[in-house]
């Protein structure tokens, strides 16, 4: 049996996906052993990135085939529903009420910037297959260590619950939508195009490596 294209994709950038996907990051989380100021810092980031993931998910909802637009639709809703309820209770939880209530004024890190703006730019002018390649990466990353967490679950429920988010069968489903979607319109897409899936593949998996580590802060000089 051939291997599928995504399945290539991950073995291309093996290393990569191990960092994104084993991070300490997501094994603390795991563990319940992550420390709340860390989560605290994450959180507060990825409630930013969130805005700039909704607009990709339209930009992909108007770009998409037909059949495909209602299941990208539920799931921007899904991110811009059921996420945004856990964030506004974990950010409460968490000492952080002030970024669910003004996330414009969440000063991004470095890491967040550079990964909104691959969103940003990729939506306004990429490819259906570009933008996919994007969220398959980046949900398939979080499905994947949320999947390998241990039972029984932390018991602060802002870990819990956002393992919870990613582990549930909704979610493998809806990933496995997203894989098969990719791959379609990667087997009818140009060299050219194959290739910048390629490339936003990888990068997405350094954004997400990089996004972990980001919330343990600045290295000592």
């Amino acid at each position: 049996m051939s291997e599928r294209p995504t399945d290539a994709l991950v073995a291309a950038n093996a290393p990569l996906w191990r960092a994104a996907t084993q991070h300490r990051f997501v094994k603390e989380l795991g563990a319940d052993t992550l420390p709340d100021a860390v989560f605290r810092r994450y959180l507060v980031q990825d409630f930013a990135f969130i805005e700039a993931l909704a607009n990709l998910l339209g930009n992909a909802v108007a770009r998409a085939p037909m059949a495909a637009k209602r299941r990208l639709a539920d799931f921007l809703a899904g991110v811009t529903g059921d996420e945004s309820d856990y964030f506004e209770r974990a950010l409460a939880a968490l000492g952080a009420a002030e970024a669910f209530e003004a996330p414009h004024r969440i000063a991004r890190g470095e890491t967040t910037e550079r990964f909104c703006g691959l969103m940003k730019a990729v939506g306004e002018r990429g490819t259906y297959g570009e933008m996919l390649a994007i969220i398959v990466a980046a949900e398939w990353v979080y499905l994947t260590w949320a999947c390998a967490c241990p039972l029984p679950r932390p018991r602060r429920f802002y870990l819990a619950e956002w393992i919870e988010l990613h582990a549930v069968q909704g979610f493998a489903d809806l990933v496995e939508w997203l894989r098969r979607e990719l791959e379609r319109e990667g087997a009818a897409a140009s060299p050219r195009v194959r290739d910048r899936i390629g490339t936003l593949f990888r990068a997405t998996l350094e954004f997400e490596r990089d996004f972990f580590e980001a919330a343990y802060g600045p290295k000592p000089a």
